[in-house]
This record gives C-alpha cells, structure tokens and sequence, in this order.
C-alpha cells in the first residue's frame, strides 16, 4: 500500500509537513559504560547523585501529569543510573584484588568461585603427599617388574 514517490517508507502519503519521520520520545543522551570507566571514582559518584535527582524530579513530574517525552526520559536515567553504579563497583573490586595481590589471605568474593566441592577439595601437593616412612618404604621395596606380560 506504499504510495510512489513517498519519501518515508513509514509514511503513506507524500512528503509533507505533515508526515516528517518520527522523533525519539526521549533527548537524554545514554551514558556510555566505556566514558565512564576512564572517570575517577569520585567523579562517578557526582554524576550518580546528578542523575538521581533529576529522577526524581522526573517522577515528580509524573505524579503531577508531565509531558510524554518526560514520562519516556525516566527508563534512559534509570539505566544510566545502573551503568554508572555497574562500573563503579568494577573500579572498586579491581581496586581491592590490586591491593590483595599476593597475600596469602582474600576476602571471600574475591577469590574463585567454582563450587563448594572443589573449594573444599584437598589442593594437589596435599593430595600426592607421602610421610617419610612411605617415601622411605617406596625406595626401598620398588614395584617388581616382570619379564613375562599377560
């Protein structure tokens, strides 16, 4: 049903002022996770405060009946909220294995997950090791080997 000579393909009659391509309900710009990894941790929380209150102006504004572009900029500052709090948390725990670098101890959630039976799991040269006497007994009565296989 497309007219020819329509200059949309969303739009069924011809370009006029009345059928211009559809504008984005929201003008807030999504923050970018990778901007926001090369800011300081202090600046992270400045731009979180910012966008914390403009929601809840943004929801101010829904209660008092505000425009479809504001009810619409509520989910982008939402998500910009959590991306901001996403890479702050990053910069925290790369901070905190930075510093528990080749300590003998870790706090709990920085080391390796995996599973309770494999963090419970005896570590390998616990596994494989001998008491003296064994390793005495072992170099002394070898295995015996025999010229005749079956």
């Amino acid at each position: 049903f497309w007219l020819k000579g329509a200059a949309t393909p969303h739009c069924r009659f011809p370009p006029t002022a009345f059928c211009a391509p559809p504008q984005p309900a929201h003008t807030m710009v999504r923050v970018k996770a990778f901007e926001l990894r090369s800011k300081t941790s202090k600046e992270l929380l400045k731009e979180l405060d910012e966008m914390k209150s403009e929601l809840s102006q943004l929801r101010v504004a829904k209660v008092s009946g505000g425009a479809a572009s504001k009810l619409a900029k509520i989910k982008v500052v939402r998500k910009n909220i959590a991306r901001i709090l996403t890479v702050y948390n990053q910069k925290q725990k790369a901070e905190a294995r930075k510093q528990y670098q080749g300590k003998k101890y870790q706090p709990l959630d920085l080391r390796p997950k995996k599973t309770r039976a494999i963090r419970r799991r005896l570590k390998t040269e616990q596994k494989y090791a001998k008491t003296q006497k064994q390793k005495t007994r072992t170099s002394n009565f070898p295995m015996r080997r025999f010229a005749v296989t079956m």
